[in-house]
């Protein structure tokens, strides 16, 4: 089982002065440095703070970088456009060298949607039309008119991981149309969790992926973002996590991506530790 890192930006600005810049490349050269197989970043706007694209984020780290994964976990799709989106997709994952790890889900919070006038109560439905035309585009075909030209070496796109609810729905998509699946450490519990690997697993699904799971080794100190607490997390001592760790592994899962306090990025060591 790999480990992964899940970097919160809007974090780290809260907290220091460091200019957000400097913070998110320290943190992805440092991951890398520490051999953890990749860094992964979130998306979110209209959510009354301020974050960052993932995509500009990760373009930025794909020139500060050389080795891990860069992934999203994950992008809503039916926020953009599809052709645009796939020719934005195709560009970061060029400069990244093949290194992206295109994680995508229909999106949760409604206030993004509105941001955007998009249809929030037609997401379930959006995710899969706008994938299928996006991995169209990166088959070099015309959807609604000309096609876009595919940059050599980045023919088919990017690995397609999709985050989603483990419904057999959801899971066969995963399993027969992307790379992998993105389970949630926040909204799943172990049982879940386990009942959807099996699911996935018989519908031929590769790559399984838990993604946000909190990380905190200080007593008393809680995790979380706004009013979830997560389900599955490594908020206990680090002989605890390595337990936990070893439990989801028995369990099926191929990466863990663990989402650090910004305000104390020395629990990296003690992660790369773990394994």
């Amino acid at each position: 089982m790999k480990l992964g890192i899940v970097t919160i930006p809007r974090r780290m600005a809260e907290t220091s002065t460091t200019p957000v810049i400097e913070q998110v490349v320290s943190i992805a050269q440092n991951v890398e440095k520490l051999g953890f197989h990749g860094l992964w970043v979130t998306d979110a706007f209209a959510r009354g703070f301020p974050t960052l694209d993932p995509l500009v984020l990760l373009g930025v780290l794909a020139g500060t970088t050389k080795t891990i994964e860069l992934g999203t976990c994950v992008v809503q799709l039916p926020l953009r456009h599809p052709v645009e989106h796939a020719h934005r997709v195709q560009t970061l994952n060029l400069l990244a060298n093949g290194r992206l790890r295109f994680g995508v889900g229909s999106g949760s919070t409604k206030h993004d949607f509105d941001a955007v006038q998009a249809d929030y109560e037609a997401r379930f439905k959006t995710l899969p039309a706008y994938l299928a035309v996006m991995q169209r585009v990166w088959n070099g075909e015309g959807v609604y008119g000309p096609p876009i030209s595919v940059w050599p070496g980045t023919e088919g796109g990017p690995p397609v991981m999709l985050g989603a609810w483990r419904s057999q729905r959801w899971i066969n998509l995963a399993a027969h149309h992307c790379q992998g699946w993105i389970a949630s450490g926040i909204h799943g519990s172990y049982e879940d969790l386990e009942l959807g690997i099996k699911m996935y697993r018989e519908a031929g699904g590769k790559r399984v992926i838990l993604a946000n799971v909190f990380t905190e080794f200080r007593p008393d100190t809680p995790v979380g973002i706004s009013h979830h607490v997560p389900k599955i997390t490594l908020q206990c001592t680090p002989a605890e996590a390595k337990e936990r760790l070893k439990r989801l592994e028995g369990m099926g899962v191929d990466d863990v991506l663990c989402v650090v306090p910004a305000d104390d990025p020395s629990q990296l060591d003690t992660i790369r530790g773990l394994i």
